[in-house]
């Protein structure tokens, strides 16, 4: 079954909603010392790491989906615009409009590689502080 596309809000709504479904990353370190404050805390480190591993994991796909979702909808109206301009040389808006979400994919683009980045903050930051009681899977 093919994935359904919908629809991605407009640039400012995009940047909000990514900052605030990456505040679990952003606190990550609050996270695990609130649950694992000090070796001579003897609470159950091993559940409380991998629930804070599987709620990182959910949030780097959600965080994906949403990104990938937004540059798949942007790919095909950049390919609708490209298609108008070819058959409406004469509509001076379709290239400006054209541009505009040509430097919305590139914005999302990068979106990812700052995704990728932070991923990898939080799984170091979890595997500093959780590899003694939690393993993930590979």
């Amino acid at each position: 079954m093919p994935a359904v596309i919908m629809e991605c809000p407009d640039l400012s709504e995009f940047q909000e909603t990514l900052k605030q479904m990456r505040k679990a990353d952003d606190i990550i370190v609050n996270t695990i010392n609130s649950v694992i404050p000090t070796d001579s805390f003897h609470a159950d480190q091993t559940t409380a790491c991998k629930s804070i591993y599987q709620q990182i994991q959910q949030g780097h796909d959600k965080r994906e989906g949403f990104i990938r979702n937004c540059i798949s909808f942007t790919l095909g109206n950049i390919k609708k615009l490209k298609n108008e301009r070819d058959d409406k040389a004469d509509n001076h808006d379709v290239p400006k409009s054209l541009r505009s979400e040509q430097t919305k994919l590139r914005m999302l683009q990068v979106e990812l590689t700052v995704e990728d980045l932070i991923k990898q903050r939080s799984v170091k930051v979890f595997n500093e502080r959780c590899r003694q009681y939690f393993k993930p899977p590979s």
